[in-house]
């Protein structure tokens, strides 16, 4: 059974909250930025990037306002003209390693789709990828109604090595996923 979650803006106040996970190496082993060493540059990170980005949130888990993960949609920029040209935007999520396999993740991501796509009536395409090391993500993504399109041969450098990713998307319109049951892969 999942977990319920909500997804809330953040404040400077969850600097705490947001190092507690982003410090782990577990949980940041798939991503661009080493594991915080400080609260300081977790505080950073919410100032200077979390604060002014368009649709970042706090993931929680019922019964508690005290982030477990983070989520975040993120209009694709590839209008040449700069305007908003484009129907897509990239959807990136990492949750509390005490929180994997209760389905926090699955839900978080789900979740967002739908506010997305609610709020954006220009999106047409919500795209995420993960590591093709990582099952767990791809998992989540396939349980939260994300079709896998393939593989992205050396799409990303993760701290300084090329590394393949796996795309999936998510279509307006399309049928919503099925509520998972029995347990959860998630990440």
């Amino acid at each position: 059974m999942e977990a319920e979650v909500t997804l809330r803006e953040f404040t400077e106040a969850d600097a705490e909250a947001l190092f507690a996970w982003a410090s782990d190496p577990r949980v940041v082993r798939f991503q661009r930025r080493d594991a915080y060493t400080r609260v300081d540059e977790a505080r950073r990170y919410i100032v200077d990037s979390v604060l002014p980005h368009p649709w970042y949130r706090a993931i929680c888990v019922a019964g508690a306002d005290r982030p477990v993960g983070s989520i975040s949609v993120k209009p694709a920029d590839d209008d040449p003209r700069g305007g908003r040209g484009s129907c897509r935007a990239s959807l990136g999520y990492r949750v509390a390693h005490a929180h994997w396999g209760r389905g926090v993740a699955t839900r978080a991501v789900r979740t967002a789709a739908e506010v997305a796509f609610a709020e954006w009536p220009w999106l047409e395409r919500l795209e995420a990828v993960a590591d093709v090391g990582n099952p767990a993500s791809q998992r989540v993504l396939e349980k939260a109604g994300f079709a896998r399109e393939g593989v992205l041969r050396r799409y990303v450098l993760l701290k300084g090595t090329p590394r393949d990713m796996v795309m999936f998307s998510r279509v307006r319109h399309e049928r919503k996923p099925a509520e998972a049951h029995g347990p959860s892969d998630d990440v």
